[in-house]
């Protein structure tokens, strides 16, 4: 290998990403000997290891972190360029590379990019589910040019606008003690075990917090990683569990449970839309920014007549 090539780089990134040389093989379809020939190469080139090799897999040195991050930001340089000579002519074209929560594409996204689509047939838009956490850190790491999550500590500020609200509620099969309340408040239910969501997901984080402030453990039985999966488990009398009321009033009826508003005042969420710097975006990128903020209605005012 003379220099570092693009499919090079690409494969490198995927390996970091998958942890392991066998996945990111799977992925890509290529053999797996075939990437770690190529990651062998790229290390004689620069002199230095890039990857930890272990029985469980790859971690990056601190040389491999460092190229993690510059590959990510040439290989999006190159993906833009047929984009930013596309933006000379009339019609807007382009990736647009979207990084989304769980609760944000099952709520909102979907009719919106469906009407963003109609309005710019030139566009792609790639989609990836994250947990709210790990959309902030695409974002920063520019493996996404726009994320939508729920309020995460960030490492480092993003550009932030106002999306959608929604509100959490919990949900019990209905023989249960709980079914009986029209509203129940957070701490007066710590004493059942729960259903969760998945490590470092935004609800769970939020209950977390809720159980340590009230002084008391969240027994979390078991834990899954969607939506209509923790309404199963809860019907099967794994416990109870929180999510939002959209979802709950979607999935709650087919699964035999009640639908329990909480009173705690975190239950209510506002989502943000979340990128670098909405100037540098590529022109795909800014319109569908644009969709989503003009796709946003301001809350009704108080004491308005809503006749």
């Amino acid at each position: 290998m003379q220099r570092l090539d693009p499919q090079s780089l690409r494969l490198f990134v995927r390996v970091v990403e998958e942890g392991r040389i066998a996945l990111a093989a799977e992925r890509e379809h290529i053999a797996a000997a075939a990437i770690s020939k190529r990651i062998s190469d790229m290390e004689e080139l620069v002199g230095t290891a890039l990857l930890l090799r272990t029985n469980k897999g790859v971690e990056p040195t601190a040389a491999g972190l460092e190229l993690l991050a510059l590959s990510r930001r040439a290989l999006h340089e190159l993906d833009q360029i047929l984009e930013q000579m596309r933006s000379y002519s009339s019609a807007v074209r382009g990736l647009v590379r979207l990084c989304a929560s769980t609760s944000a594409i099952a709520e909102f996204l979907s009719p919106e990019i469906k009407s963003f689509l109609a309005l710019y047939p030139q566009v792609r838009v790639q989609v990836e589910e994250r947990i709210s956490t790990r959309v902030v850190q695409a974002v920063l790491e520019n493996v996404a040019d726009i994320g939508i999550f729920a309020p995460v500590p960030m490492p480092h500020p993003l550009q932030t606008h106002a999306y959608h609200a929604d509100r959490l509620v919990l949900v019990v099969p209905r023989g249960h003690a709980l079914a009986r309340r029209r509203q129940v408040a957070f701490g007066d239910t710590l004493d059942q075990d729960f259903v969760g969501l998945h490590a470092g997901s935004a609800i769970n984080l939020l209950l977390q917090q809720a159980a340590n402030d009230a002084g008391r453990a969240l027994t979390l039985r078991v834990q899954v990683t969607s939506f209509d999966a923790l309404c199963t488990m809860v019907a099967s009398g794994m416990g109870i569990g929180v999510l939002p009321q959209l979802l709950a009033e979607r999935f709650a009826p087919a699964a035999g449970l009640r639908v329990v508003p909480l009173v705690d005042a975190w239950a209510h969420r506002d989502f943000l839309l979340g990128v670098r710097s909405a100037e540098a975006l590529p022109t795909a990128a800014r319109s569908l920014l644009a969709h989503l903020r003009a796709q946003v209605r301001p809350p009704p005012q108080a004491g308005l007549s809503r006749g």
